[in-house]
């Protein structure tokens, strides 16, 4: 630490000041999972290291989401929101979460590691189930002339493969699958809201959305509103809010022309797909 610094942190006591109340503010923008290609979804690797420099921002009144997510990979949302869990319960920091377009799925399971979630009126918020989608091509090859052959150990090894014909067993497999995981959502959100939620689990947990005003009456948030003036009024006029963002990567031309599959056409189609299922997780909520 430079001597400036040191006497910069210092001078408030010596004159009798007390310091702002400070705010480190951690946005959560986007699809959550690996999207592979150029788009890069919300995991855990890659906001590990940011959540971990919010927690350590000194002196330290709180820790702010800014979440604006259609959702994605569960298991990715839930190691986020653990990881945002265990360092609030150990540093002994409240957690603010602000909803901004979309805290939806995964988004709100984000916002579920906060102790306090804020929306805007028109915030989409919700959708509290399991998804599971894909394209069938079994009579697009059949028409082309193409024979589909598969080998696996294991007799269950091609389920839910794409270029065979539906199977009533693997439908069944994947819905119970699905019901394991919405199960465990429906957990956290009764553990994390408690006595807070106002209606049923069956009326909650049927995978709807609502805006930020009935979610309000339904119990899934605290209040309505946006950061700053939320922060202004329940922290003082002279919170200070500290962004934490990711620092910025140099030379990704450089790895975009080298990393595999850039230049052989399987990046570039990587990319175009990555891109049509962000574009649908978006577009389900009119965005």
């Amino acid at each position: 630490m430079s001597v400036s610094t040191a006497l910069r942190r210092l001078l408030p006591s010596f004159l009798g000041g007390k310091r702002p109340p400070t705010v480190a503010v951690l946005r959560l923008e986007g699809v959550i999972g690996a999207m592979g290609g150029l788009r890069q979804g919300l995991t855990i690797a890659g906001t590990a290291a940011l959540i971990d420099r919010a927690f350590k921002v000194r002196p330290l009144s709180a820790v702010a989401l800014v979440i604006n997510s259609p959702g994605g990979a569960a298991t990715q949302s839930a190691l986020i929101h653990e990881r945002i869990r265990l360092l609030a319960e150990e540093k002994k920091v409240p957690v603010y979460a602000f909803c901004e377009d979309v805290a939806a799925s995964g988004g709100y399971m984000l916002a579920l590691a906060a102790d306090r979630i804020i929306a805007h009126p028109t915030s989409i918020v919700g959708s509290i189930g399991v998804i599971s989608g894909g394209f069938g091509f079994d009579k697009a090859i059949s028409k082309l002339g193409i024979e589909r052959r598969i080998y696996t150990a294991g007799a269950n090894k091609h389920r839910l493969d794409p270029f065979l014909p539906e199977n009533p067993d693997d439908i069944t497999h994947l819905k119970s699958l699905q019901a394991d995981i919405h199960a465990i959502f429906k957990d956290m959100v009764t553990g994390r809201r408690g006595l807070r939620l106002k209606e049923t689990a069956g009326d909650l947990f049927t995978g709807d959305v609502w805006t930020g005003r009935r979610a309000l009456e339904l119990g899934l948030i605290d209040g309505l509103g946006e950061i700053r003036s939320t922060l202004k009024a329940e922290l003082g006029e002279k919170v200070r809010l500290v962004p934490i963002a990711p620092k910025k990567r140099m030379f990704a031309l450089g790895r975009l022309l080298t990393r595999r599959g850039g230049l052989d056409g399987g990046g570039l189609a990587g990319d175009a797909l990555s891109t049509v299922e962000a574009r649908g997780l978006w577009s389900r909520f009119g965005l």
